[in-house]
């Protein structure tokens, strides 16, 4: 089965262009159910998430092949191709083709390319399912300047509980990450994906596929704070960053430096903010905030 959509460059931002994206775990091409075995010898059977590989074509050059759930691959095309400096802003894309059978997804463009020598040169990312960024990682935030938005702390507490209380391919089968859009504290897009460069390459595709303006969102992510996903989300234009995990030394170091909001440790009532804490607006009563709750609560969360 091959599918194509078509788009252009762009021209102007728009909210109201962009459909809602949320999970749909009851999807059957994401999880497969397995037969094992508990601690006790006794059969168990459980969902588990399908991963697929997923390879990219800009034109005619094959630029790498990602292992995927591969639930948005138009998306995770152009995201990857935007976060990688591959695709610009103001690029004109004619057409993006996903072959299902072949397992291969093709973005054309207006503009020629070459990334022969962009891509002998890769740094093999934090992420896991081996995040990969081609060329100077530091090229990709230099000259940067974030929006000055700011964070309520309401919005804060409003977004964490939405997001882990929304159905989810991780509540269905773990082994999962996920990003959120948000805007206030409100889920706009909310993918999922094995690795969480895959799902933050998704909503970057989905932005700008959709002319969304993010210079007044927040991306959530369940993920480590690394300088993988500062980078991906300073490229994006993303002024406040928050995970409900910790922070690496470089991911703070950077978010420093280009003036991120980074926000981690977000569970129930708690949160801690190692850069930009100047957006950060206390409008909330802690009395009035609930802890978070066992059935939400990600694996080895309590051990970061």
């Amino acid at each position: 089965m091959t599918e194509t959509i078509q788009t252009r460059s762009k021209t102007a931002k728009s909210d109201q262009l962009a459909p809602r994206v949320m999970p749909y775990p009851k999807n059957p091409r994401l999880t497969e159910r397995v037969m094992g075995i508990d601690q006790t010898g006794a059969p168990v059977e459980i969902s588990v998430p399908v991963e697929r590989p997923l390879t990219l074509y800009l034109n005619s050059q094959e630029i790498v092949t990602m292992m995927t759930i591969n639930d948005y691959p138009e998306y995770l095309a152009l995201g990857y191709l935007l976060n990688q400096n591959m695709l610009k802003l103001d690029d004109i894309v004619t057409e993006v083709v996903y072959d299902d059978d072949l397992q291969v997804v093709v973005v054309y463009t207006e503009r020629g390319t070459n990334f022969e020598e962009k891509l002998k040169k890769k740094t093999l990312t934090s992420g896991c399912a081996q995040g990969t960024a081609f060329g100077d990682l530091m090229e990709a935030i230099e000259g940067v300047t974030l929006p000055k938005a700011e964070l309520r702390t309401s919005w804060l507490y409003q977004m964490t509980h939405a997001v882990n209380t929304a159905p989810s391919l991780y509540l269905e089968a773990g082994a999962i990450h996920g990003c959120v859009l948000c805007k206030e504290g409100e889920p706009v897009c909310y993918m999922e994906d094995v690795g969480r460069h895959n799902a933050v390459d998704k909503i970057a595709g989905w932005a700008w596929r959709h002319k969304v303006d993010v210079a007044d969102k927040i991306m959530y992510t369940t993920g480590r704070l690394t300088s993988e996903m500062v980078i991906k989300t300073v490229r994006m234009g993303i002024p406040i960053l928050v995970s409900r995990s910790g922070f690496t030394a470089w991911g703070v170091e950077l978010a420093r430096q280009v003036g991120l909001t980074l926000i981690g440790r977000t569970k129930g009532k708690r949160f801690i903010a190692l850069s930009g804490q100047e957006r950060i607006v206390f409008d909330q009563s802690l009395e009035f905030v609930a802890e978070e709750s066992a059935r939400h609560r990600r694996k080895g969360s309590d051990d970061d």
